[in-house]
């Protein structure tokens, strides 16, 4: 159905009435209502979940009950109870009024990375619910969750099956997401997984796991790079010697490295220097707090290395 621009929507806009700092901690009812029809939709609803033939009495939408107790077990099996709503009924009905009842905001959003995670595997397979433009039907069901993220103010986003935090709509729009971009090829999955555990940490506000894992992915991707080209390296050399090896072999040609005087500077005193200095070592007497905000800054400086 996706999303229409009502007239109510159109005077908040002209009144001023929209966020304009993104919130983390709280998915607003509406929000989780608009969720559930967005499932509803896409993934199959009640009336298809319980319908039976009227031949043999056995279940027609079998993927779709397939779908839902995937969902529902591994949720049950993961927070290590028994049914995730007090009083269980079917798996499609559990899952949700979980999502619209649950107060711990992080579990409503395992419910929502999950759910369309199975939209993203499931929906592409034209198979399920006869879908003939599978991949098309898929997009719009991740992209309406995105805007309607967007709508509210709630700082996420779906990406490549995993939920991301978004700190600045424009950081996200030029770093994060042509980071991500470019770490989807084969060569750079250790770098990929690695900056999205950044971001898992980051979004948990493991904030001196979020340096640590940072620093991995950026190592990783020069390790990849050196690997594409020929380049030697040691197993366990550190970030200040890979920028060096990628300097050395003109990965940067000359003359950019001559106008950014401070290019190597900034290479090796940004992510690497933040990581040591906050996250990398014990702390020994005094425990070391990394903020929220030198957490946002390493994690996006390093998505800008990265590109």
């Amino acid at each position: 159905m996706g999303i229409f621009d009502l007239f109510s929507k159109r005077q908040k806009r002209l009144r001023g009435e929209v966020p304009d700092v993104y919130a983390y901690d709280d998915i607003p009812e509406s929000l989780r209502v608009q969720i559930v029809h967005i499932l509803r939709e896409f993934l199959g609803n009640e009336r298809e979940y319980n319908a039976r033939d009227q031949w043999n009495e056995k279940y027609v939408n079998t993927g779709i009950r397939q779908v839902y107790e995937l969902i529902n077990g591994i949720l049950c099996r993961e927070y290590g109870v028994f049914s995730l709503v007090k009083h269980s009924n079917t798996a499609i009905s559990d899952v949700f009024d979980f999502l619209l009842e649950e107060q711990n905001c992080e579990r409503v959003l395992d419910v929502i990375e999950l759910s369309f995670r199975y939209i993203d595997l499931f929906v592409r397979n034209r198979k399920f619910r006869f879908y003939e433009n599978a991949s098309e039907i898929a997009d719009s069901a991740i992209n309406e969750l995105n805007a309607r993220f967007k709508e509210h103010g709630i700082g996420y986003e779906f990406k490549d099956q995993s939920i991301i935090r978004v700190d600045s709509e424009f950081i996200h729009t030029e770093s994060v997401k042509p980071a991500l971009q470019l770490l989807s090829g084969k060569l750079y999955k250790a770098a990929n997984s690695e900056f999205r555990q950044a971001h898992e940490h980051y979004r948990h506000k493991r904030y001196k796991d979020t340096l640590t894992w940072a620093l991995k992915s950026l190592e990783s991707a020069m390790k990849a790079i050196c690997d594409k080209r020929g380049w030697k390296y040691g197993k366990g050399d550190t970030s200040k010697k890979l920028i060096d090896i990628c300097l050395a072999n003109k990965l940067i040609p000359d003359f950019w490295q001559s106008h950014f005087s401070g290019l190597r500077a900034v290479l090796e005193g940004g992510v690497p220097t933040g990581r040591n200095k906050m996250g990398g070592h014990g702390d020994g007497t005094d425990i070391t707090v990394v903020p929220n905000h030198l957490a946002a800054y390493i994690l996006h400086m390093t998505a800008s290395t990265l590109v």
